[in-house]
């Protein structure tokens, strides 16, 4: 993390028409920082012009992390006793933001802070931003898909030792327990998200969450995880049986397989999002299953398990060499269960390489 992605961002901002990003805590911040804060009732807020050096408004009590910036970082700090609005009143006063266009994070930024900025930048127009920041990240370097490369390998370690602990009569809440310890034990520095861990009718439903239900003989178990390393994250999916499945759910099984296969090998520079989920997907409606596959064949993947590029019909992006992203088609049968296959990908030069190895074979344990 460097300057260069400063400039990249004045000149994708500049190119839309902005004076100015504005950015809350959370990945795009960390990408052109490497600083977290948390997002709380004392605002965070950085500011990125397009022609001036960058600010921060923080609490004061926060102002030390800025010794570790990837960039210089201009603070305007306030203490609790103060309160955030001379700060920010300095802060949009020192970039003469009044009347400028701010590009802000559509689903992050909070009306604390657009309030802020409306009040002490007057004439300002609060744009989204998404665009800007996501035409930055969603190619990774080298530094970005090493850090991937070890969630893979730490969510694929401990999703191995998880299941070989699983056994009928387990809870679904036991299981995922297991998996979030063995995320840590392996070396993650955290969870991409809480793991989904659902078994027999409950997998019919691909976000639920783990229950108090004994898993039981013969019926698919889902289990939906990942890892953080850096701040980059994995993202997993494997349907496994204890004991022999219905042959029903086996053909299922075995469409999704294809539809992964599918999917993977339809990702290359060249062509786009949507072209990735058409190939998953017209191998499930091939089968009889279309009405059945309720969500996206996939999503782009990195400091955030949701984010551009999202592998969906309609999504005309052209796919780059870089773009990391995962590929999970699904067949979700309400009252008997479900199956879903997923792997992180991304595009090379020749094609795509899928970044987790974990056996897509059924295991039967």
């Amino acid at each position: 993390m460097d300057n260069q992605r400063i400039t990249k961002l004045r000149t994708e901002a500049g190119q839309k028409g902005l004076d100015c990003v504005a950015l809350v805590p959370g990945a795009n911040l960390f990408y052109l920082t490497g600083l977290s804060f948390h997002l709380s009732e004392r605002p965070v807020l950085a500011l990125f012009p397009v022609d001036d050096a960058p600010a921060i408004v923080l609490p004061a009590l926060e102002a030390p992390k800025l010794e570790h910036a990837a960039c210089a970082l201009h603070p305007f700090p306030y203490t609790d006793e103060e309160g955030p609005a001379l700060a920010f009143q300095q802060a949009c006063a020192s970039l003469e933001l009044a009347d400028a266009r701010i590009g802000a994070e559509h689903l992050h930024m909070r009306l604390l802070e657009a309030r802020y900025l409306e009040r002490y930048a007057p004439g300002c127009e609060l744009s989204p931003a998404d665009d800007v920041m996501s035409a930055l990240r969603m190619t990774k370097d080298a530094g970005e898909l090493a850090a991937m490369r070890e969630a893979v390998a730490v969510i694929e370690a401990a999703l191995q030792a998880t299941l070989d602990r699983l056994e009928p009569g387990m809870r679904e809440r036991e299981v995922a327990g297991t998996l979030m310890i063995e995320i840590f034990d392996k070396g993650g520095d955290g969870l991409a998200f809480e793991p989904i861990v659902v078994a027999g009718p409950n997998a019919a439903s691909p976000h639920s969450g783990p229950s108090d239900r004994p898993i039981g003989r013969g019926e698919t178990i889902v289990i939906d995880c990942g890892a953080t390393v850096d701040g980059y994250a994995s993202d997993i999916t494997r349907t496994v049986a204890i004991g022999e499945m219905p042959e029903a759910m086996q053909r299922v099984y075995r469409t999704v397989l294809d539809a992964n296969t599918a999917g993977r090998a339809a990702a290359r520079p060249g062509v786009t999002a949507e072209a990735v989920d058409q190939a998953a997907r017209a191998v499930i409606e091939a089968a009889g299953y279309g009405a059945y596959f309720i969500h996206r064949t996939g999503h782009g993947l990195g400091l955030e398990t949701h984010e551009p590029p999202y592998i969906v019909a309609g999504n005309r992006r052209v796919l780059e060499e870089g773009m990391t992203f995962t590929v999970e088609p699904g067949i979700y049968l309400p009252g008997l269960g479900g199956v879903r296959i997923e792997d992180d990908v991304v595009v090379t030069a020749a094609g795509a390489e899928s970044l987790t190895t974990f056996p897509r074979e059924l295991t039967v344990l």
